[in-house]
């Protein structure tokens, strides 16, 4: 009777409809993706974590958010990754547009289990004021600031150039006819990506290449207690990681398309290829032609 009625709980909790369910893993990866941040490391004035360790923490939060919903969305996680699908023909617009509030709204909500799960952390390290700007401010642990050296321009090309980065190195990972990875160690390699990345170009912002990402927690932040400043803060900063990773992700994709993908041979030629090692391992009588024909099949 148990097992009847867990199988009729299932039935009623099972959610059939496609969209929803890439909603729900699209929201349940960016959150595993988002909880946490730098709190840990700036409250504890790095006693617990540097910035080395907590851009090595968020490459293993990529490949775990990978995992959680990969097969079940394609874990875009990223609306910079999904606007060049969608140029492509590969993502209808409206997926697109629901899958970044999804987005959008998970980053909000994971920058809010951060801040609840830092409060104490948070107080004391600021003494009660959450500012913007200043030796004590947490505003940057939730969404990225730039240095005070870098001016708009600079910040812009630097959104431009590491997302470009990244989806050179996505769509290489995931070029079945390029070198490609084993099946399944995708996320892993992705992680290296990211990692790689924000080692060598995140100086100058913290390197977000994700719009969603930088907004969702700003707009945490601005209702949290640290005002509209979050906004205004480093000239008007916000709308750079927001369009420069889109410009970024477009510019990578055609980069990609134009100087290799463009240019793989056609895929009948590996096809004759495979049937001509086929008819020399038959004629051969080898082991090797029994192995063929079933990958064949």
């Amino acid at each position: 009777m148990a097992w009847l009625c867990s199988i009729a709980l299932k039935d009623r909790l099972c959610i059939c409809r496609l969209l929803a369910r890439q909603c729900l893993a699209e929201f349940l990866a960016v959150f595993v993706l988002m909880v946490g941040s730098l709190a840990q490391a700036v409250t504890s004035v790095g006693t617990k974590g540097n910035f080395s360790t907590v851009f090595l923490a968020g490459s293993l939060g990529v490949m775990l958010a990978i995992y959680v919903s990969g097969d079940v969305s394609g874990a875009h996680l990223n609306p910079a990754f999904s606007l060049p699908v969608c140029l492509w023909g590969r993502l209808p617009w409206a997926t697109f547009l629901i899958y970044s509030l999804v987005q959008l709204l998970s980053a909000s909500c994971a920058s809010g289990v951060t801040y609840a799960l830092y409060y104490d952390a948070l107080q004391n390290y600021t003494g009660g004021s959450l500012t913007v700007t200043g030796p004590k401010e947490m505003a940057s642990s939730f969404a990225t600031y730039p240095a005070p050296y870098l001016s708009l321009s600079n910040g812009f090309l630097d959104q431009v150039l590491g997302t470009w980065m990244l989806m050179v190195g996505i769509l290489a990972i995931l070029d079945t006819r390029n070198k490609g990875v084993p099946a399944g160690l995708e996320p892993v390699v992705l992680g290296l990506l990211i990692l790689a990345i924000t080692l060598s170009m995140g100086a100058n912002c913290g390197l977000p290449i994700n719009p969603a990402q930088d907004l969702g927690p700003r707009l945490f932040t601005c209702i949290a207690g640290w005002g509209p400043e979050v906004f205004s803060a480093g000239n008007g900063w916000w709308w750079v990681p927001v369009v420069g990773p889109l410009v970024g992700a477009t510019l990578g994709t055609a980069t990609y398309q134009l100087l290799v993908a463009q240019h793989h041979p056609e895929d009948s030629e590996p096809c004759q290829d495979l049937e001509c090692a086929q008819r020399e391992a038959s004629d051969s009588g080898s082991p090797a032609a029994t192995q063929l024909q079933e990958s064949k099949l």
